[in-house]
């Protein structure tokens, strides 16, 4: 990243810290809940489809209304893809973490390492779209460049679940 690219993110950074508004903390543990949402509608379609019993699609409907509630509060819906794709990384995400500790528990720790550090950039991914760190078409630029700060980096000093 070259020196006016990265001053300018820093800017942006920056400008989202003044914002003050946004309480990163609980926007965390949101995010975390609406990938748990994303993963019970997966869970009640495929019940629902396994046991013949279709009562399972209507806690999937609820499931689904919550989950869209809650990542309208952190997305804005009128912002192109940026919705779909940021449903879409927390899902990932959520599923990459499962894959990742069942690997973890069988004594794969390499494999669950690789899962896990694929889901964490997914997530900083969400994250920057979140933030308005970059748009949708910058996604691409970000994943070639070699950068003195990753996306990671940048997610891990903005997201802090300890700083309250």
């Amino acid at each position: 990243m070259d020196q006016q690219k990265f001053n300018e993110l820093l800017k942006k950074i920056n400008e989202a810290k003044a914002r003050g508004g946004v309480d990163l903390s609980t926007e965390e543990d949101l995010s975390l809940a609406i990938m748990n949402l994303i993963s019970l509608e997966e869970h009640f379609f495929f019940t629902g489809m396994k046991t013949g019993d279709s009562s399972y699609h209507d806690f999937l409907d609820e499931a689904r209304s919550m989950r869209k509630e809650l990542l309208a509060k952190l997305i804005d819906r009128h912002e192109g893809e940026t919705w779909c794709v940021s449903k879409h990384l927390l899902g990932a995400t959520m599923r990459l973490i499962e894959v990742g500790n069942k690997l973890h528990s069988e004594g794969k720790k390499d494999e669950a390492a690789k899962l896990f550090s694929y889901a964490y950039k997914l997530y900083a991914l969400f994250w920057g779209l979140r933030l308005k760190l970059f748009n949708t078409e910058d996604v691409k630029k970000i994943a070639k460049e070699n950068q003195a700060w990753t996306l990671e980096d940048i997610v891990a000093k903005l997201v802090d679940c300890c700083d309250e």
